[in-house]
Formats: C-alpha cells, sequence, structure tokens
C-alpha cells in the first residue's frame, strides 16, 4: 500500500504565480537550512531572467512539498529559489513604492503595490500592519523576512546573522537591476517573472513519502538536499523538550552542519546509513528515515542520537581518506591501516565501513589494523576481482557490525573466524585464482588501480615498491604497429587490457619496441614480474595466458587472510 500511495504522487508543473498566487501558504521547516544563496546564484537567477524575453519559460527544477493542512504546505526541497523569487518581488515592490514617494502615477502604483503583495507577499493587518505572509522561514530567517514584507526595505540591525545578511544583500542586488523605469513596466516585468519561472511540484502526504522522493530523484541525478530532511525531524523531536535551550540547539545546529560539510550530501546519507546500521537490523536507503524515525521518539534519544552521530563523523571521514592526517594523528599504531583503507579508497568500496567505524570504537589499535587487512584482502578477493553480490555481502557486514557493537566480536580474529558470517563472503583460493587467470582491467581507464594491484604482488614477491612512483607496461603495446601483429599472432589486440599482458616499471620508455629489446630492459629494471616475463623465450597469446596464471597463484598467496 505505501508504494502504491508514494506511486500516486505524480508531479506537476506549476509557475511561480501558480504556486504562490493562489491563495496558499508555505512554510519552510524551522530546523531546515538558512537561506544562503550568493550572489553567484542570484546573477545566474537573473541572467535566467533576462532570457525570458527571448524564451517564455524557464525550468526551476523541482519543487518538494508536504501537505501540512488545507492550504499549507512545508517545503521540503526548494526553499532557497522561492525565497529568492520572493525576494525579487519585494524589490519590485521597493521600487513600485519610490515612485509613489516622487509623486509619480502615486494612485495607480500604489495600487500596483496593494495588489501585488496580496498576491505574492501576504495580507497586512489593518491595526498592526504586520504581514502575514505567504511564505514563512525558518527559525533564524522567519523575523528578519517578516519585517522586510511589511517595510520593503532591509533591516540594517547591529549583529545580524549571516543568513540574514544574504537575505539583505539579495534584495539590494536586484533592487539594483533593470526592473522598470515606470510603475506599469515594472509590474509587467513582475508579471512576466512570475508567469516565467516553472517548477515541477511533487506533493508528499508524510514525511517518510518525501524522504522516498528524495532517494529515487538522487538515484536519477537530482541531487536533493536529503540531510535536511533528516535534520528537520531529528531537531523538532530534540526541541520537543522544555529543558533544551536555544543555546543548546544552536550548538547541536552548528555541529550539524560542520559535519555535512565535511563529509559532502552525498557521503553524509551514507553516513548515517552506516552509523545505524552498526546497531540494528539493515536498513536500505529508502527505508532509512522510517527506520530512524521508528528508533527517536524523544528528546533524550534525539540529543544522544545527535551526540553518537558528532562522534563518529570523524571516524567515518578518516575511514573515507585516510591520508588526510586525523587517522594517524590518533596514534602510531593505526599508521598500517591507512594502506588498507586507501585500497578499499581506491576501489571506491565502502560496504566494510559499517564494520570498521564502530570497531575503531571498540577494537584496540592493533586489532583495528588487523580488521582493516582482513576486510582489505576480503574487498580484493570478492569486489574487486571475483565480482560477487554486493547486496549479499552488505547485509553479511551488517550482521558482523552488530556483533562488534554489541561486544560479541572483541578482537579481529573473531570475525575471521566465525564461518557463518565471514565464510560466507570469502572466496576460496580455487575461486579466486580461476577468477583471476583471466580478468581484465580496462587499463587506460583505471592505471592507477592496476599499479595499486601489481605492486602489492611485487611486495609480495620481495620487492617494496611505491605503485605511485611507477609506470604501467604493456608487454604486447595497447595499440600495437604491424611488427607486433606479426610476432604476436592473432590476438595482439585484445590482450591490451589483460593483467597477464602488463607489469611494473620506474619509467615509461619502451613504448612499441620488440620483445628481446623489452626482455633486456625487464631483466634490469628490479621488478618481480618484469623479470619473471623476461624468462619467456617468446611473447604470444599462450605466453599471456600461462604468466597469468602464474600471477593468479602469486595473488592468491598476496590476498589471503591467514
Amino acid at each position: 500500500m505505501a508504494d502504491a500511495k508514494f506511486m500516486a504522487m505524480e508531479p506537476s508543473n506549476a509557475s511561480f504565480e501558480e504556486l504562490i498566487g493562489n491563495g496558499v501558504r508555505y512554510l519552510i521547516p524551522p530546523f531546515q537550512r538558512d537561506y544562503s544563496w550568493d550572489i553567484e546564484q542570484w546573477e545566474e537567477l537573473w541572467a535566467d531572467i533576462a532570457g525570458l524575453s527571448d524564451e517564455k519559460y524557464h525550468y526551476m527544477g523541482y519543487l518538494v512539498l508536504q501537505r501540512k493542512e488545507a492550504g499549507v504546505f512545508e517545503v521540503i526541497d526548494g526553499q532557497q529559489r522561492l525565497i529568492t523569487l520572493s525576494l525579487i518581488v519585494l524589490a519590485a515592490l521597493h521600487k513600485l513604492e519610490q515612485l509613489v514617494l516622487a509623486g509619480q502615477d502615486a494612485q495607480m502604483n500604489q495600487e500596483r503595490i496593494k495588489v501585488n503583495q496580496e498576491k505574492y507577499i501576504g495580507f497586512k493587518h489593518p491595526v498592526t500592519l504586520s504581514v502575514t505572509s505567504k511564505l514563512t522561514l525558518n527559525r533564524n530567517n522567519a523575523a528578519y523576512f517578516k519585517k522586510l514584507c511589511a517595510d520593503f526595505k532591509p533591516a540594517n540591525n547591529r549583529n545580524m546573522a549571516k543568513t540574514n545578511k544574504l537575505i539583505r544583500d539579495a534584495f539590494q542586488f536586484f533592487a539594483a537591476q533593470d526592473l522598470g523605469k515606470s510603475g506599469e513596466a515594472i509590474a509587467q516585468r513582475l508579471f512576466d517573472i512570475a508567469r516565467g519561472m516553472m517548477f515541477t511540484k511533487i506533493v508528499v502526504e508524510d514525511d517518510v513519502n518525501a524522504y522516498k522522493v528524495f532517494e529515487t530523484l538522487n538515484a536519477r541525478g537530482v541531487q536533493l538536499s536529503t540531510p535536511d530532511l533528516l535534520k528537520n525531524y531529528i531537531f523538532s523531536v530534540v526541541a520537543q523538550s522544555d529543558l533544551v535551550q536555544d543555546e543548546q540547539i544552536n550548538e547541536l545546529d552548528e555541529r550539524w552542519s560542520g559535519i555535512v560539510a565535511n563529509l559532502g550530501e552525498t557521503s553524509f546519507t551514507d553516513f548515517v546509513r552506516y552509523h545505524h546500521n552498526f546497531q540494528h537490523k539493515l536498513s536500505t536507503k529508502k527505508k532509512l528515515f522510517s527506520s530512524i524515525k521508528k528508533e527517536l521518539k524523544t528528546s533524550e534519544q534525539g540529543l544522544a542520537y545527535l551526540e553518537s552521530l558528532d562522534r563518529f563523523a570523524p571516524i567515518y571521514a578518516a575511514l573515507l581518506n585516510p591520508r588526510d592526517g586525523w587517522l594517524v594523528e590518533q596514534s602510531h599504531e593505526y599508521r598500517e591501516a591507512v594502506h588498507y583503507l586507501s585500497g578499499l579508497s581506491l576501489f571506491n568500496i565502502r560496504q566494510p565501513l559499517v564494520v570498521l567505524m564502530v570497531a575503531f570504537e571498540r577494537f584496540s589499535p592493533q586489532e583495528f589494523v588487523k580488521l582493516t587487512r582482513i576486510l582489505y584482502v576480503l574487498s580484493v578477493r570478492y569486489n574487486v576481482i571475483c565480482h560477487l553480490s554486493p547486496n549479499e555481502q552488505e547485509s553479511v557486514y551488517n550482521q558482523m557490525a552488530m556483533k562488534v557493537f554489541d561486544g560479541t566480536y572483541a578482537r579481529a580474529s573473531h570475525v575471521k573466524n566465525d564461518r557463518e558470517l565471514f565464510g560466507r563472503l570469502y572466496p576460496s583460493d580455487e575461486s579466486f585464482k580461476n577468477a583471476f587467470e583471466f580478468h581484465r582491467m580496462p587499463s587506460r581507464q583505471t592505471p592507477k588501480k592496476i599499479r595499486f594491484l601489481l605492486a602489492e604482488i611485487e611486495k609480495h614477491l620481495g620487492h617494496q615498491v611505491d605503485d605511485e612512483q611507477t609506470t604501467l607496461e604493456h608487454i604486447c603495446p595497447y595499440h600495437p604497429e604491424q611488427g607486433w601483429h606479426e610476432y604476436f599472432g592473432e590476438g595482439a589486440t585484445d590482450v591490451h587490457d589483460r593483467l597477464g599482458n602488463m607489469v611494473l616499471l620506474s619509467r615509461d620508455e619502451l613504448k612499441r619496441a620488440d620483445f628481446v629489446t623489452k626482455k633486456a630492459a625487464y631483466l634490469a629494471s628490479g621488478f618481480a614480474l618484469a623479470k619473471r616475463v623476461a624468462s619467456y623465450e617468446e611473447w604470444d597469446l599462450a605466453s599471456v595466458n600461462h604468466f597469468q596464471k602464474w600471477m593468479a597463484e602469486q595473488a592468491a598467496q598476496t590476498w589471503r587472510v591467514d
């Protein structure tokens, strides 16, 4: 039923005039991010508006709304655009008011102010003259914006928050643009903007479905701010208690913003899911929000959750970027883990991080390093070479992480020796060698990854080498000339991405040299794999197959947990 309900939320197109000029009200959730657009976005939007003279419409993207009651919607995504368009309206009303004060067509322009204010901004109270706004901003922007809606000019308060300075500066930027010289021209300009700026509107009935919309659109490449939706719910739960003061909320808000800024919005959502999954049964991205809602009901739970996020965020960031210094700054005992984590990062393998994130806190440094190597070896076998199911892997890692969290696993060996879980993921030597024997990797697209793998085998063979100080050498050249075609025989153009046709060298000087010349260079190189190739009398498809089969034997010894 939930899926049917979700699918029933058909998007519709609407202009800014249709959105805000029809008697509805829009609320920015109190804990959603502050207004943050600056000169770059204002100039870009104004250029789009200027283009309306050539194009009748300009597409503004998705607007995700949650229905609160009849005629009232929360803005889940799109607040920056709605606020900025409203500031353009206020700038136009300011221009009209200046014409009235100058005595230019005062009666008509006063009527234009009244009509456009009621249509786009809101209604003034007949006694207090305060404005009931069509758009209510979050807790940090609401009061400043409401006064701007009433006065048509920005206040310059002392100690003004940066976000309200941006609202002021945006208003002044648009007020300085050419909105028209006469009242009629200004009103016409406003009419064209309101009708020309088009949105795709999606209305959801609850925040769980809003999260589903975010994840679905993000998966299609339309980036919406999932962290905002999570933040709004969590902070609303925290603020339920009268014991939580504004100062504490502000401090939590700053820490939240710091986490999102450090991780980036995409990595932040992954972090929240991994943080949830080392404590609870596996939750997919689509079910994450509803799972968090079930766990967080009270202010105390919300505060504990935010504290936990703040504690684990630097750990997750260090696991993602192991060479940034934070990890090794903790203790020299962690330094060996950097190499294994760099391997995971290079191949963009994140599934083990759910285990490593909690193990960093629960295990000793020595045991953490051991576990990092174990999961690195497993990942090379499972993900890089055998290309097995990531779904199965994620489920097993979730169960491992929960066992680390609850203390069932206290050492790396507990993970490795669990045949029920670890044994399900660890490819046997035979399976691994079979997959490696004919493995291909696109050498022009992924040379760094190939150099890393070959350097690991070199180290196993006793030659310590820094993969970043090497070059990738194709034995049969990537683009063989006629001489190589004749020498190698059939298949010369089919082996350029075979691991068995590649070795490491210090410098790339051989290019398309013949095999005799290359053999001499390989023997003198000091590289173990190159020396092995030099032992072949000739280089053809049979040699590639034989060499790669031998490499598979070495790889099985290089990447093993025992």
